[in-house]
């Protein structure tokens, strides 16, 4: 769930703006794996923005303390949150860590980079939310170096029902800035797509994996 509406549709202007998110319903990407998409989302353009940053970490340090009061650490997940996350623990100031994808095949052959103890709270920050399948792999990680995972932070998130299935069968609270039904209400307020587009942008929503952009 998003924390508010109102932080919802400014990150989600914010976004827009910096082209984070990029809308082309009658020009859609292609993703990795093969879906056409009307959308495509890369926030971690948002590091190359001071302000922007700035706006993000504070918000969603803000949200942490709210929803989970002051954790022992702040985990980033490689690579698109390791900035973000970084930024959020300064604001804090608190330790920051990182999870890779897999552990490293050389050296310590880490997956959780940083300094964390057993049995310490931690928040995971993560960038996009799409089905949640590496956000989670990063928490399992986290779990088995037997710390206490309170819940995850995202910037943005598509909303899929895979996500949210994922979320729930892992029991792992998410909440995020912004979502993909408070961004397309913010495009359309500020004209960046018509109602004609939205409505195209939706059906993608509701059946990314079979829509077709004719």
């Amino acid at each position: 769930m998003v924390f508010n509406t109102q932080t919802a549709k400014q990150t989600a202007e914010h976004l827009l703006k910096i082209n984070a998110i990029k809308l082309q319903p009658k020009d859609p990407f292609t993703w990795a794996s093969g879906w056409k998409s009307p959308i495509y989302c890369d926030n971690r353009i948002v590091l190359s923005f001071p302000k922007v940053r700035a706006y993000l970490a504070e918000e969603m340090a803000k949200h942490i303390e709210s929803q989970y009061g002051k954790p022992d650490v702040i985990a980033g997940v490689a690579t698109g949150a390791i900035g973000i996350g970084m930024l959020v623990a300064q604001y804090l100031d608190l330790p920051f860590i990182y999870v890779r994808p897999e552990p490293k095949k050389h050296g310590r052959k880490n997956q959780i980079e940083g300094s964390i103890e057993k049995g310490k709270t931690v928040v995971v920050v993560e960038d996009l939310i799409s089905t949640g399948k590496s956000s989670l792999n990063a928490v399992k990680a986290l779990k088995e170096a037997e710390t206490k995972v309170l819940g995850m932070v995202a910037i943005f998130s598509y909303g899929f029902d895979v996500s949210k299935s994922n979320f729930e069968t892992n029991a792992i609270k998410l909440h995020t800035l912004s979502n993909y039904e408070n961004l397309l209400e913010q495009a359309l307020d500020t004209n960046y797509i018509t109602k004609a587009e939205q409505d195209i942008l939706a059906l993608w929503n509701a059946n990314p994996g079979n829509w077709n952009a004719n």
